[in-house]
């Protein structure tokens, strides 16, 4: 299994440039402010405990449990106190704080004047949430000490719609922080971490999301399935209880939507599919995928041609989640009475057909990120063309813009299977789908992605190993 800390190298040159820019400040203000954000378990923490621990220099690391407004301000004190900034220790001769305003004027308090330190507040929305005159207290100490100290101030949630929200006009500490967005590690950084080649690593990526905490579980060169066999034999492992805690923190209340994310994960794709297999009617309907959609749990998408279309699909985003919706979720009571191998032969019997949607929109990722260099100019987005009956359904459309292209720049399918590379009837189907498209021509150019290695004239054909390296650069 592996140990240590993973990559974010880009994530960690960032808060460094933020803490030189403290160090180096000599007139004006000093402090700085960040706002963190990613998915749960993407290891935000883990990250900021690692910068901290590069960094060396005092500071103070507080984690909002939530729920109860007063707890967290004791706890936020009692963190100040136990610190290792040099005047920590006085903060215990303030009576307890009753408000945030008396709780950052505490801290101001014992904050260095002429050398850096750092400040981390984690879990920031449960603050939010709990006390209306948080986000307020925050700015006034921000404005009126913190930015005058050199003191880098860290904030970190995991609801990313309320930390989007934050920096938003209107709001309190609107352009005060620098915004931080820490995704999962890509299916490169998977294929580095475990030794995997690049298709087997695009297997990993689908069932872990590039989640840090699954990977660990993962051992150095270990396939997929001896991966799968020993995580669904374990009910304590991450593989099972990760999804239910992430659904657990994010829609603690919202039945609905958890209803209907175990539809999205099963297959249900439209709108009346999704409403069918939930058993929700259209008004709670509505409101629960737009919950998703806003909470970036759901990706909504329609057709991309240079017609407008209201056949909208949806599907998970985090590819874990899409694995644990799929295959885990539904076989939870077989794996605690043991039967864990059921599970498992379930996940290998549909693996392929599963594996052949989930992959899309990972391709189409990974093409976004060369194609406009390397397939057709003027790329600037990538997404797939369906109609209500699927006739035709193309895998991959490369346009000038969305949701209506003004041009269209390429064409592409996908065939994702093993010993099964790209050909010449795949081609003949891909330009027949290429001529029911909406704004292409006989000219717009035709791209193939093949997981077998494949070679035809007048494609452009793309492998795993060209795809993994789209997030190299």
């Amino acid at each position: 299994m592996m140990d240590g800390f993973i990559g974010r190298e880009r994530e960690l040159a960032i808060l460094d440039g933020k803490l030189s820019k403290v160090r180096a400040s000599r007139r004006g203000p000093a402090g700085q402010a960040v706002l963190i954000r990613g998915r749960r378990r993407v290891g935000k923490s883990r990250l900021v405990e690692q910068f901290v621990e590069r960094a060396g220099v005092p500071h103070v690391f507080f984690t909002a449990v939530g729920g109860n407004r007063d707890e967290d301000l004791v706890g936020f004190v009692q963190e100040v106190i136990t610190s290792d900034l040099p005047e920590s220790a006085s903060a215990a001769d303030f009576a307890d704080p009753t408000t945030w305003d008396a709780a950052f004027r505490v801290l101001a308090s014992v904050l260095p004047q002429d050398s850096p330190s750092v400040v981390v507040i984690d879990e920031l929305p449960y603050l939010v949430r709990d006390d209306p005159a948080f986000e307020g207290a925050l700015q006034k100490a921000f404005d009126r000490t913190l930015s005058k100290l050199p003191v880098l101030l860290l904030l970190i949630g995991s609801d990313t719609a309320m930390m989007e929200r934050l920096n938003t006009h209107g709001r309190p500490f609107y352009q005060r922080g620098t915004e931080l967005i820490v995704p999962p590690l890509t299916p490169s950084d998977v294929a580095s971490m475990l030794g995997l080649q690049a298709a087997d690593a695009f297997d990993a990526y689908l069932v872990t999301g590039g989640l840090p905490l699954l990977l660990t579980e993962w051992d150095t060169g270990e396939g997929l399935w001896n991966y799968l066999e020993r995580g669904l034999h374990d009910p304590t492992s991450a593989l099972l209880v990760s999804g239910e805690r992430t659904l657990a923190a994010e829609f603690p209340t919202e039945a609905q939507a958890r209803s209907i994310l175990s539809a999205i994960g099963h297959g249900e794709r439209t709108y009346s599919l999704i409403a069918r297999a939930s058993g929700i009617g259209p008004n709670v309907l509505n409101r629960s995928l737009r919950l998703l959609v806003e909470r970036r749990a759901v990706v909504a998408r329609t057709p991309l041609s240079t017609r407008p279309s209201k056949e909208t699909r949806y599907w998970i985003d985090d590819p874990y989640l899409r694995f644990w919706l799929s295959f885990v979720q539904p076989g939870i009571a077989q794996i605690e009475r043991g039967r864990g191998d059921r599970v498992f032969e379930t996940v290998r019997k549909q693996w392929t057909t599963w594996r052949g949607r989930a992959i899309e929109p990972v391709i189409r990722d990974a093409l976004w990120r060369f194609a406009d260099d390397e397939i057709a100019p003027g790329t600037n987005v990538v997404g797939g063309y369906w109609t209500r009956t699927n006739d035709p359904e193309i895998d991959l459309v490369g346009a000038d813009r969305e949701p209506i292209a003004k041009t269209l720049t390429f064409v592409g399918s996908i065939k994702w299977l093993e010993n099964r590379p790209f050909d010449h009837r795949d081609a003949t189907r891909l330009v027949v789908h290429r001529s029911q498209l909406p704004g292409a021509t006989d000219e717009t150019p035709l791209v193939a992605v093949s997981r077998s290695e494949a070679s035809l004239d007048g494609l452009t054909i793309i492998g795993p190993d060209r795809l993994l390296t789209a997030w190299d650069e």
